[in-house]
């Protein structure tokens, strides 16, 4: 599947031996009814509460006497540990523990069994409790009301040295959050005991919420304020002290006010019934190291012939609006939706209808972003329980106990790649490949087997330049923030295919208005991000067709000696020497190659490689504020040799796969397959490079040897192919095939008429007769009413082309 969910932990395997075991031994030690008291037989009562920000895991069962045992799993050591032990039949609804592991903080209510007893206080539906576990000690009542209380303990970013003060956050039912500020002391020796417990210091952090969600690595709260236009999305930020922000908010265009309480990720609390799920809606917040901020969400189901889902992607100024088709009006949706942060991607599915990978970097085109519906292997492999995804990539079966870490499956992908027909499909492959893949060499290597093998499977865009392009860009993007804005990441600008199956709708949204005026970290990436959706218009993508004038002018100097300052073109060219160097230095570890590359001066790709070197310095030090310059010199010189190696190895893979040695195309003899095949891909890639002016490796070009090389191969290619081949050929040699193509047809019916034998030298360049005198029979035929429709349609080629043809071939041949 698309998917891969590797297991961190599994309540079954990692915790349930553990307590076979203490019940074994506490059987052992003569404990009276000690199996039974330990554990239920059936275990039916273990489950997990909470995952907390180093890892660790808390989880609770029962004895057969009710009463509620807390144990931890860390994760580090692999060890669980008993907590604490609740002597009352009570029921919990969230619990969490310090990150010195000394005081664990718990919510419960009334078991729902019938025939039970009240055991809390009178009037009471939810106990609060804040308990000293180290060692177990005293006991306090942080509230008792008639209404659910969750707890979280804050776990700021200090690991050096044990913290005097914890910080505990109340969320109540009745809709606000406090924070506790709880000082501990030691006493004898290694005691642990709250001080001042009957006083301890507390604070109102948010009120009137109806949704509120818990972002446990970063530390950050994020909750929705119902007004009566629209409802507000706020972030809190907590510190390393006890210290919080208001770090933003932000309209949101989603109605939540007739949908009661919902929190996300603060511990497993209620599971909802699974067969209600589908009619309540679903929200969650997505964000990564690049400053990207997306709202999901997904409303009640009003139909079972469609689901709607929508994604706001707050870091780019517009929201998403997708509607999948289901199928039929009896295809009945029992489970609810599944938004998974992916990173640089959110997976979005439905069991058993349809698997959507959203492209968070890059969401503009639909066709970046992989949509597979229908009950395939890929959604049917699929977890059916409801997941919650944690931070990061962590993901959490409450169901069955078990934490995954999922990631794109690379095998999958290369699978998919070659199996599937649809062009929008292969694009949304490799781009997640590219973007998730952990071994990027060897992925390259896979999917430039899968271009040589698939050159012309592709009919909406060209796999060549949309690899070059994109892996060019991710080799280097994690360098440094704002890459996504400077650096194409696609060959494709637009994309108007429909992809059956679903449909969506794009708004402008409001940008969230920051409420604080220092940025670090996360904060700083995404303010740069409102920063340059508000300013930022054009995109500010670097095209390399911004050499061209450039590139053709000094090659027009070299040819007429006129060339500028010397200066100016050394410096080109040492950025060209510094490319090929910086290349050749990662290739020397790897085999020799086979292509003829890089064995000549070749100083018009050298030029080329140059100025791309100093445009793209230029433009990166315009727009990359705050970076180094030898960094930046660094990425750009990295960036230009990833795209130059990336054409030598799909001609290398090509070379090898077909076993030419490197000299094997000759004049002498007619060419074999393998040499025509290898021939096709050296076409494609001048045709990819060429629309795009990117330039080539040395020796690819028109070195003499290559000349040597590619005219005898043009010669013997079918008539049709090879005149083709010419006219994307900028050459001399090119130029004299087309002529004698175009010569032929006009000479193969023409009849000999009586001329005058005095030519008119005035209207010739060169006074040489033979050629006067045939330029003139050429002229004469075209200028005659039988021979008009003899060149239709042939790139305006007549006598003057072959004139100019001519001089230069003459002229390359004697070497002036």
């Amino acid at each position: 599947m698309a998917l891969r969910l590797v297991a961190n932990f599994d309540l079954r395997k990692d915790v349930l031996p553990w307590l076979q075991a203490q019940r074994a031994a506490s059987a052992g030690a003569g404990v009276p009814d000690g199996g039974a008291d330990v554990l239920e037989n059936n275990y039916e009562s273990l489950h997990v509460l909470n995952v907390e920000r180093n890892g660790n895991i808390i989880y609770t069962y029962k004895d057969n006497k009710g009463n509620v045992f807390f144990g931890l799993y860390d994760c580090q050591t692999k060890q669980n540990e008993h907590l604490y032990t609740f002597e009352k039949d009570l029921q919990v609804v969230s619990c969490s523990v310090n990150s010195e592991r000394t005081l664990l903080a718990a919510s419960l209510v009334q078991s729902t069994k019938e025939g039970r007893k009240n055991e809390l206080q009178p009037g009471s539906k939810c106990l609060t409790l804040l308990v000293e576990i180290h060692p177990v000690n005293n006991v306090k009542v942080l509230k008792a009301v008639d209404s659910c209380v969750w707890v979280q303990f804050l776990y700021p970013h200090v690991d050096s040295h044990p913290l005097p003060e914890s910080h505990l956050l109340l969320i109540s039912e009745e809709k606000y959050i406090e924070q506790f500020h709880i000082q501990v002391i030691q006493e004898d020796g290694n005691r642990v005991v709250i001080k001042n417990s009957d006083h301890l210091p507390r604070e109102r952090v948010a009120e009137d919420f109806v949704w509120a969600q818990w972002d446990m690595s970063e530390q950050r709260l994020y909750y929705i304020d119902p007004k009566k236009s629209r409802s507000i999305l706020k972030c809190i930020q907590f510190c390393a002290d006890e210290n919080f922000n208001l770090m933003f908010e932000a309209p949101l265009d989603v109605s939540l006010s007739n949908s009661g309480f919902k929190l996300v990720n603060f511990g497993c609390g209620f599971l909802q019934d699974q067969e209600k799920l589908p009619k309540y809606p679903t929200l969650c917040v997505f964000t990564n190291r690049t400053g990207s901020l997306c709202v999901c969400y997904s409303p009640k189901f009003d139909s079972w012939e469609q689901v709607t889902y929508s994604v706001f992607y707050f870091h780019k100024g517009y929201s998403k609006t997708f509607t999948a088709a289901l199928g039929s009006a009896h295809s009945h949706v029992t489970k609810g939706i599944t938004f998974l942060n992916l990173d640089y991607y959110v997976a979005v599915y439905l069991p058993g209808h349809f698997f959507h990978l959203l492209n968070i970097q890059h969401p503009d085109l639909i066709c970046h972003s992989l949509f597979l519906t229908g009950n395939s292997e890929v959604i049917d492999m699929l977890p059916h329980s409801p997941l919650q995804s944690l931070s990061g990539s962590l993901v959490l079966d409450w169901c069955s106990g078990k934490l995954y870490r999922a990631f794109l499956n690379q095998s999958y992908l290369l699978e998919f790649l070659w199996s599937t027909r649809l062009d929008w499909e292969k694009m949304a492959v490799l781009h997640c490949m590219l973007a998730c893949g952990r071994d990027p060499e060897f992925l390259e290597a896979k999917i430039i087997q899968w271009i040589s093998e698939n050159i012309s499977a592709c009919y909406l865009f060209d796999p060549i330049q949309e690899f070059i392009i994109a892996s060019s860009y991710w080799s280097i993007y994690p360098e440094t923030s704002n890459m996504d804005k400077l650096l194409p990441y696609s060959s494709v600008l637009t994309w108007n295919t429909e992809i059956p199956g679903i449909t969506l709708v794009t708004e402008e949204i409001t940008l969230p208005l920051m409420k604080v005026h220092s940025f670090k970290n996360y904060w700083e990436k995404l303010n740069a991000n409102l920063e340059y959706v508000k300013y930022s218009k054009p995109h500010l993508y670097y095209k390399n067709s911004v050499v061209r004038r450039e590139w053709h002018s000094l090659i027009s100097e070299e040819k007429t000696g006129k060339r500028r300052s010397k200066v100016y073109v050394r410096n080109i060219l040492d950025n060209a020497v510094k490319v090929i160097s910086n290349l050749e230095a990662k290739t020397l570890v790897s085999e020799p190659r086979l292509a003829p590359l890089f064995q000549e001066e070749d100083n018009h790709q050298r030029l080329l490689v140059g100025l791309m070197v100093s445009e793209l310095k230029d433009h990166l030090l315009r727009h990359l504020q705050g970076v180094e310059k030898k960094k930046i010199e660094q990425m750009v010189l990295d960036y230009s040799s990833k795209l130059l190696d990336l054409i030598c190895q799909i001609l290398e893979t090509s070379w090898r796969k077909h076993n030419l040695h490197p000299w094997v195309l000759h004049f002498n003899r007619r060419a074999s397959a393998a040499e025509f095949a290898v021939f096709h891909i050296m076409t494609r890639i001048l045709e990819a490079t060429s629309s795009l002016f990117l330039p080539l490796p040395p020796d690819l070009d028109n070195t003499e040897k290559n000349e040597k090389l590619k005219f005898s191969i043009v010669v013997r290619l079918p008539p049709l192919i090879g005149q083709k081949i010419c006219r994307l050929w900028d050459h001399p040699m090119s130029s004299n095939i087309i002529s004698r193509n175009h010569v032929k047809q006009l000479l193969q019916n023409y009849k000999k008429q009586p001329r005058s034998s005095v030519i008119d030298k005035s209207s010739f360049s060169v006074e040489f007769l033979p050629l006067n005198y045939f330029i003139e029979t050429l002229t004469d035929i075209e200028s005659s009413n039988q021979a008009l429709h003899a060149f239709i349609g042939h790139d305006n080629v007549d006598a003057k082309f072959v004139e100019e043809a001519a001089l230069k071939h003459t002229t390359m041949l004697l070497g002036l």
